[in-house]
């Protein structure tokens, strides 16, 4: 059997192939911090955005995360049981929920985040400063042009 599909490199050799490869190799090391703080990866964004944006509502939550929505309101539930989250409901929509990350849920992601401080050091360093930086910036945009594709893709099925 051929490696490769009709014109589609091997797997490992894909666009998909190693975007994955390197988030496990970002996440490898910071798995065991998440694993001693308690914490899942999904736990870990949800926790990460709300800190860097501040209470937000649960689809702009899931948004900021990168996650589905029934999978962050369980989330949610284990969060605000460990007391590291928040529930206030909306004063402009008392049907929506605003979260809110907590005093000790902060706390937690101080703890875990000097760990990832100082990995993120030595991505810098191995792979190069304004590399990282680059890399980051091509990403951001190559996601946003994927987006766009998506949207133009979308609009000529609607017409």
């Amino acid at each position: 059997m051929s490696d490769q599909i009709r014109g589609l490199p091997p797997y490992r050799h894909s666009i998909a192939g190693l975007l994955l490869a390197a988030r496990e190799a970002t996440m490898a090391p910071i798995r065991p911090k998440l694993r001693a703080a308690d914490v899942t990866e999904q736990q870990w964004r949800v926790l990460r955005v709300l800190t860097d944006e501040g209470p937000l509502d649960i689809a702009a939550l899931a948004a900021n995360a990168m996650l589905h929505g029934p999978s962050v309101t369980r989330i949610l539930k284990e969060l605000g049981e460990r007391g590291l989250i928040e529930r206030e409901v909306d004063p402009q929509d008392k049907r929506r929920s605003i979260i809110a990350i907590t005093d000790a849920g902060r706390a937690l992601v101080d703890r875990t985040a000097e760990h990832t401080r100082v990995l993120v050091e030595g991505y810098r360093q191995a792979f190069g400063k304004e590399r990282l930086a680059r890399l980051m910036e091509e990403l951001a945009a190559f996601r946003a042009a994927l987006v766009a594709l998506e949207k133009d893709e979308a609009a000529r099925d609607d017409s």
